[in-house]
């Protein structure tokens, strides 16, 4: 498809034109063009296998194109490397930052073209006070350049990664999910910073799964699916989100979340989980629910309102300071995961690949690993039984590709999370929590992902879930537990709340009496 007319009459600053690219058995790219002006976000959407980070990766010169061909500033151009790229000004901040976490802020930034003088390499205070003023260019001044970046958080550490690319005669930006893991405050911050880049002239190509992030910083769209560019250059702000949606996977918005059950069908069973009183002092205060089988219940509130910490207390990850958590009135020893687990708790945590999956492991290991008593003999493990379990429970939840041997960083964040489910479903598990279940996975995943939580209560599994997204705990839970400053300030069956309601809630909402 050609790209749509420019909205000016400068020309391109990047413009890719038929590219194609394949792996062994996979056609990733089929004729893809892309064309960026400079000063503007543009937004690549795509579901995950779409070929968006394929795209970036032959931008940035980590892969070669089979053909096509690449104009920057009118000129063709070959990327032959990371290095060529750079050297035009072509930055990429990938979604897992490739930062040296025993270096400091400033080698981290010049790291491979270090300030020199006479020929030799400086490291010293030349590299400092240059990376100083360009985090002073980005708003952040407070961040050290001699502080080690392993010391620093998230979100700092991607301020680093922008100071590492305008360390560069930068022209344009790759960034791939920059807001991933930031809270709201955060996401205001960055897009502060692509909006200063933008008034200098900078281009940034912006990679997210969140369509709302889309019309708020987007210039233009493009959107790829099964490595094609189905459409390019659209208007970010006046583009329908159905539209966008149903270009990315095939089908309506309409249809992403599943239909609720009956309200009235888990009344009349017996809570599986009670929780009463339940608090950690500066977290949260006492918290009281009860979970049916067969309901999902829903915890909303803006990040630090204490639904992670509640979640992470019920499994026994943190100790509480009061209260107790039952199942089937039995309790919990405190504290204790082991304890939660072994009454059929289990937790899908919002960090997936840094606490819940062993990234170098295979599917089967990462399915297996909560219930690998259960493949032991005499101290031996039956692996034959193990890889057939797990892939019985990976089969169930049609987590793709269908191969348990498979390393799991090799999938996407939407089959990744299913293993993280599989693993559970093959333990047995009772009380699901899930915190953040749909993070970093993208639009056609999660609906994926909806049917598969909800199919799951269906089948009698009691579901509590954490989500930033209000929508996604209004479309799927059954109940809503409203959450500020670490009280519960509003209950309520979901069909009686709406976006706005919650909203204010969480913003002005009182604890309920």
């Amino acid at each position: 498809m050609a790209p749509e007319p420019a909205p000016d009459l400068e020309p391109p600053l990047l413009t890719m034109s038929g590219i194609t690219k394949s792996f062994p058995g996979v056609r990733a790219l089929d004729g893809v063009d892309l064309q960026v002006q400079a000063g503007e976000v543009h937004c690549l959407l795509g579901q995950n296998g779409a070929g968006k980070s394929t795209l970036i990766k032959v931008l940035a010169g980590a892969h070669q194109p089979d053909t096509g061909e690449i104009t920057w500033r009118g000129d063709v151009v070959s990327l032959k490397s990371p290095i060529a790229a750079m050297r035009l000004g072509i930055a990429t901040i990938y979604q897992e930052l490739d930062l040296v976490e025993g270096l400091s802020v400033a080698e981290n930034v010049f790291l491979g073209h270090e300030p020199t003088s006479a020929g030799f390499v400086v490291r010293g205070k030349e590299a400092r006070s240059a990376t100083a003023l360009i985090l002073g260019r980005l708003g952040h001044p407070e961040i050290d350049p001699a502080h080690h970046v392993g010391d620093l958080s998230a979100a700092q550490q991607q301020i680093v990664s922008m100071a590492r690319a305008l360390s560069h005669e930068v022209r344009l930006i790759v960034m791939d999910e920059p807001s991933a893991a930031l809270d709201p405050d955060e996401v205001d911050n960055l897009f502060r910073i692509v909006g200063g880049l933008t008034a200098d002239g900078v281009a940034v190509v912006y990679i997210s799964h969140r369509l709302e992030e889309i019309r708020r910083i987007g210039d233009r769209v493009t959107v790829l699916k099964d490595g094609r560019a189905v459409a390019v250059g659209l208007p970010a702000r006046d583009t329908p989100t159905r539209d966008i949606v149903a270009m990315m996977t095939g089908r309506n918005v309409e249809y992403v979340f599943p239909e609720r059950p009956d309200p009235a069908r888990a009344v009349d069973r017996q809570p599986v989980l009670r929780v009463e009183g339940l608090a950690r002092e500066g977290e949260f205060a006492p918290v009281d629910l009860e979970l049916r089988p067969g309901e999902i219940v829903g915890l909303a509130g803006l990040v630090g309102s204490g639904r992670s910490e509640i979640l992470e207390t019920i499994y026994g990850a943190r100790k509480p300071s009061a209260g107790r958590v039952l199942i089937d009135g039995s309790p919990l020893r405190p504290g204790s995961v082991r304890s939660a687990v072994r009454a059929g708790v289990g937790l899908a945590p919002e960090e997936r690949k840094a606490q819940g999956l062993l990234m170098l492991e295979s599917v089967t290991r990462n399915v297996s690993v909560s219930s690998l008593s259960r493949f032991s003999r005499s101290g031996w493990l039956d692996r034959r039984q193990e890889r057939a379990a797990a892939q019985r429970a990976t089969r169930e939840l049609s987590l793709r590709p269908d191969n348990p041997d498979a390393r799991i960083r090799t999938l996407s964040g939407g089959n990744q999370q299913k293993a993280v489910l599989a693993r559970w479903l093959l333990r047995g598990c009772r009380v699901l929590l899930l915190d953040e279940p749909t993070r970093g996975v993208d639009v056609g995943a999660r609906a994926e992902l909806y049917a598969v939580i909800r199919r799951l209560a269906d089948e009698g599994l009691a579901v509590l879930l954490v989500s930033s997204e209000v929508p996604e705990v209004l479309g799927l839970a059954d109940r809503v537990l409203v959450l500020r400053e670490g009280s519960v300030v509003h209950t309520a069956d979901a069909r009686e709340l709406d976006e706005h309601r919650v909203l204010d809630l969480v913003m002005e909402g009182s604890p309920t009496a």
